[in-house]
Order: C-alpha cells, then sequence, then structure tokens
C-alpha cells in the first residue's frame, strides 16, 4: 500500500467515526423531542383547562379521520394483531440477549424508543381528551342531588323501555336475545341519529371491530376496549348479545373525545335508545338498568324487588344470562385489571376511579328531568 492510499484510508476512517456522533446527536433529538412533545401536551391540557377542549374540537378529528379511517380498511382488530407480533418481538428480543446475539444495552434503547413512540400515541389519541370540557355540561345536563322517589321512578321508565323493546328483539332457540344484523353498521347509525340531538358526536366513525381472543377480555371483565393506538373501537365478541350494542357504542363515544367512562356509558344509553334497532334499545335500556338497579338497591332493597317484578320474563332470562357469563371469569385476574383500571383512571384525573362509573346514575337522573 503506498503512502497516498494509506492517508486516504485513515481519512475516510475519521470521517466515518466523525458521522457517528452527529448521527448519535440526532437520534437523541429525534426521539427527545417526541418525549418532550408528549409531556408539553399533557401539561398544557392539564394546565390549561381551554387548551384541551380547543385540542378534542379541532385537532382529535383528524387523527379519527385519518388513522382511524386508515386502520378502518382492516376487516379485523390491528392492535389485536399488534398485541401478538409485541408478545412475538419481545420473545425474540429474550431470546437474541440470552444467545449474545443483541447486547443489553442495545435492547433498552428500542424498548425505550418504543416506549416513547405508545406514550405520544396515547397523548395525541386519549391523554389530552381526558382534561376537555365534560360531554354532560356540553350537552347542558346539569347533576345534583336527587331523592329515592326520583330514582325509582327512573328505574320504573326503564324497565318499560326494556319491555317495549324486548317485544320485537330476535331471540335465539333458548330464549336469549341475538342480534342478526351489522353490529358495527348499526352503532354508526346510532350514534349519527343521537348527534341530531347532540352536536358533539357529529363526524366520522369507523366500524367497531370483535376482538377474538375474547378470553383476554372476559377475564378482566372487559366487555370492550378503545385503542388509541390504532384509534379502534373494539369488542368483546364473546359475551351475551344484548351487550353487545351499547359496548360498541360506549367505545365508539371515545372516538369523539368523550374518555370519561361514565359519560361514555351515558352517550351509549343515549345513542341506543333512538337506533331504529329494538336490539340496540333493547341493550341501551338494560345498561342503564343495571346502573341504576345497583345505586336502587343500595339504597332501598324492597323497592328494587317491586320495580324488578315489573320487568318480562324475556329481561330477566337475559339478564340472568349475562350474570352468568361474567361470574364465569370472576377472580384474580378480574381484581387484578379492577385495580389496574383504577389507577389508570386517576392518573388520568378521573378522581373517583372506578368509582366513576357510578356517575351515570346522576346523568341519567339529569337527563329524565328534561324529558
Amino acid at each position: 500500500m503506498d503512502r497516498f492510499s494509506r492517508l486516504k484510508r485513515d481519512k475516510d476512517h475519521w470521517a466515518q467515526n466523525d458521522e457517528k456522533p452527529h448521527s448519535k446527536k440526532k437520534i437523541v433529538l429525534l426521539w427527545g423531542g417526541l418525549f418532550c412533545i408528549s409531556i408539553i401536551l399533557n401539561l398544557a391540557a392539564r394546565i390549561f383547562g381551554n387548551f384541551a377542549e380547543w385540542y378534542a374540537v379541532h385537532i382529535y378529528p383528524v387523527m379519527v379521520g385519518t388513522v382511524g379511517r386508515l386502520f378502518s380498511l382492516f376487516p379485523f382488530s390491528v392492535i389485536e394483531v399488534l398485541l401478538y407480533l409485541t408478545a412475538l418481538f419481545l420473545l425474540v428480543g429474550v431470546w437474541a440477549i440470552l444467545t449474545g446475539r443483541l447486547s443489553f444495552y442495545r435492547a433498552v434503547g428500542i424498548v425505550g424508543r418504543v416506549l416513547i413512540v405508545i406514550f405520544f400515541l396515547f397523548t395525541v389519541n386519549c391523554g389530552v381528551n381526558y382534561h376537555r370540557m365534560p360531554f354532560s355540561q356540553r350537552a347542558g345536563f346539569e347533576t345534583r342531588e336527587s331523592t329515592e322517589e326520583e330514582l325509582i321512578e327512573l328505574c320504573n321508565f326503564l324497565v318499560e323501555e326494556i319491555n317495549d323493546a324486548a317485544e320485537q328483539i330476535s331471540v335465539d332457540a333458548e330464549g336469549h336475545c341475538i342480534f342478526e344484523g351489522n353490529l358495527a353498521y348499526e352503532a354508526r347509525k346510532a350514534m349519527q341519529t343521537a348527534a341530531r340531538d347532540y352536536r358533539e358526536l357529529e363526524g366520522y366513525y369507523p366500524d367497531a371491530k370483535p376482538v377474538f381472543s375474547t378470553w383476554y377480555l372476559s377475564y378482566q371483565l372487559l366487555q370492550g376496549v378503545y385503542s388509541p393506538f390504532t384509534v379502534e373501537a373494539n369488542y368483546n365478541h364473546g359475551m351475551p348479545d344484548q351487550d353487545k350494542p351499547s359496548t360498541i357504542c360506549h367505545e365508539l363515544s371515545h372516538l369523539k373525545g368523550f374518555m370519561r367512562e361514565d359519560e361514555a356509558n351515558f352517550v351509549s344509553y343515549l345513542a341506543c335508545r333512538v337506533s331504529e334497532s329494538p336490539e340496540f334499545r333493547y341493550s341501551g335500556s338494560i345498561l342503564a338498568y343495571i346502573y341504576c338497579g345497583n345505586a336502587l338497591y343500595d339504597q332501598n332493597p324492597e323497592a328494587l324487588r317491586q320495580v324488578r317484578e315489573k320487568l318480562c320474563d324475556q329481561a330477566i332470562r337475559d339478564l340472568l344470562d349475562h350474570n352468568a357469563y361474567w361470574d364465569t371469569y370472576r377472580g384474580k385476574v378480574a381484581e387484578v385489571s379492577d385495580k389496574v383500571n383504577d389507577v389508570y383512571l386517576k392518573v388520568n384525573s378521573q378522581k373517583e376511579g372506578t368509582r366513576s362509573y357510578g356517575r351515570m346514575v346522576d346523568l341519567l337522573l339529569a337527563w329524565k328531568r328534561t324529558q
């Protein structure tokens, strides 16, 4: 090798080494910037009340109309497939570390980047919306303390709705409610019909998708789940049919930026009751009755017994079927899942945690007073 060639080789060597620090700096700036944006958005939503509302009205619908529309092209739950791939990715990663094909520090770097992406997607598609104006406030419903008589009246009203819808629903050979149409289509129609009275619900809705690994959700006592990473509404395909319409409308309400669980249940009821499908009306009224019935039982068990006696045989049969299905999955996994969910809700400013589900009764009472 002559002197010129050796000098050129040394020059190239130092040039390559000089590029590495610059590349690393760009990577740090990229991932650090993404993380900082997520932090800034979260802080802005918590500190400046109007920001979260502005974001939910002007920015989040763009995410639903682009990301949600993109993943709606897939006939299956994309987030479910991604969960399987993530599990496979972790197994391969552990194997690579144990066999020396991947260093531990490099693996930590990869996991760190993935977590930053997850944090960012959660923030822009979910986290900020937790701090927006409640649906009840935007729609003009005023919650306040109610009398026991008002609660009893509401329960009787819901029983009438259930009995009326029960006369029109389809049933299987065992007499249980079944839905024979297109669940996703009817759910979108129900939400769009409700939007005529509540402009907050206007806009694009992707199709809700069944999660076929039903055991995964059932053991957590979850009827559905909203994925902020793919902007998808998913539901538990294994649960009784009368639970599905109200669950899907609940998850679709999250795609309008209403993340509070109590309000998602309330929106679900409002949407189901205006649906042309008797199964949807039946499902929504049963959902509301379960919450109101539990609240009345705490106040006056005898009053609930008298209300329950007015339920038709079809409703009694389906409520027993509902309880039998979910009782099968109650256990330690469900207890842990409930505690995790409680922490999750409190972290996202739902101070009552899982008890916030009970606020639906106050919302129903507020709505009933306007009728």
